[in-house]
């Protein structure tokens, strides 16, 4: 594809056209880099505006997850040495989403590692929730795995408005790396949330072994299927002990073109940098001229994310973009 046929390409996106297929391919290989990444980014701020959306996600209870997930420190599968704990206490996390939301973060969420929690374990993340709420005004999230739809009904009733489901990756390419679970049985969650009435993140891992075209398919997959609203875009951190221990890392063109077509293939949904920020530390700010208007900031689940949250915010504000938080007034907390 040609930088004419980019810019084109850009200009009908901006009218309401969807890329197909075979565009997002041939603008994934163009050799014209640069005007497929401004491209991008004409399109974020067309759809976006200059926003930026921070969120701050916390590891809730880690390890001794009984699916079999090649990526993930945390499946019963790998001897990755993490720390493993259950839930923790409502004041523990109360601790944090405050912290976060002084710093000035977006939203806050809950990550827990299994397929899925328990009622018993709902009703506590329902009072943790319920906690955080008299303490502070930040956006609520939760990622809790393949939830039922009653589940699902608890945590919008306590005040959140956005489930996290990743899909992780293409479906022709999933069944390589997981065989506990399957795409269907995340839509099926996914549309639970949705008819409950949340806004859906959803996104993957990119650099686990698939190939540009299931990149692409992913990112349309999350457009036509998923409906995503938000979708966190992670580069694979081989942790020692995984199946993919041995993977060999993505080209920064890679990483940067992945971000340019996710945000052409899905023009109105965050595109949010997530987990493995350091595969291309220095190189953050070019990425957020991709097409990029959302991040995870400070340390990330099982791995250390790129530096701590005002680094972060200072990195967005350089690249002009605001990251206050809609909810925030005066006081960035209560």
């Amino acid at each position: 594809m040609t930088a004419e046929e980019i810019i084109s390409l850009g200009e009908s996106v901006k009218q309401g056209h969807l890329v197909t297929f075979y565009e997002a391919r041939r603008a994934a290989l163009s050799a014209e880099k640069q005007t497929l990444y401004k491209v991008a980014d004409d399109v974020r701020r067309h759809f976006r505006g200059d926003h930026f959306q921070t969120c701050s996600i916390i590891n809730a209870r880690s390890g001794r997850c009984p699916e079999d997930c090649k990526w993930c420190a945390q499946s019963h599968k790998h001897h990755t040495g993490i720390n493993e704990y259950p839930l923790i206490s409502a004041q523990e996390a109360v601790d944090m989403a405050v912290h976060n939301a002084r710093k000035g973060v977006g939203r806050f969420s809950l990550v827990t590692s299994g397929r899925r929690l328990t009622d018993k374990e709902i009703d506590h993340v329902v009072d943790i929730y319920h906690k955080v709420r008299q303490e502070t005004h930040i956006d609520l999230c939760a990622s809790m795995g393949l939830l039922s739809k009653p589940q699902l009904q608890k945590l919008y009733d306590a005040g959140l408005r956005h489930y996290h489901c990743n899909v992780e990756t293409a479906p022709s390419f999933f069944p390589n790396l997981c065989s506990t679970h399957s795409t269907e049985d995340k839509l099926q969650t996914i549309r639970w949330a949705q008819e409950v009435g949340f806004a859906v993140c959803s996104g993957g891992i990119i650099g686990m072994g698939e190939t540009l075209e299931q990149r692409i398919e992913m990112a349309i997959f999350l457009r036509d299927d998923v409906k995503a609203a938000s979708i966190p875009v992670n580069v694979l951190v081989p942790i020692k002990g995984t199946a993919l221990e041995d993977r060999p890392p993505l080209s920064t063109d890679d990483i940067l073109t992945a971000f340019a077509i996710f945000r052409l293939c899905n023009p109105k949904a965050e595109i949010r940098m997530a987990g493995g920020r350091m595969n291309f530390a220095n190189h953050q700010a070019e990425a957020i001229r991709c097409g990029v208007d959302a991040s995870i900031v400070g340390d990330l689940l099982t791995t250390t994310g790129t530096g701590g949250i005002d680094d972060d915010m200072n990195l967005f504000r350089s690249c002009g973009r605001d990251p206050k938080p809609e909810w925030a007034g005066g006081d960035d907390s209560k």
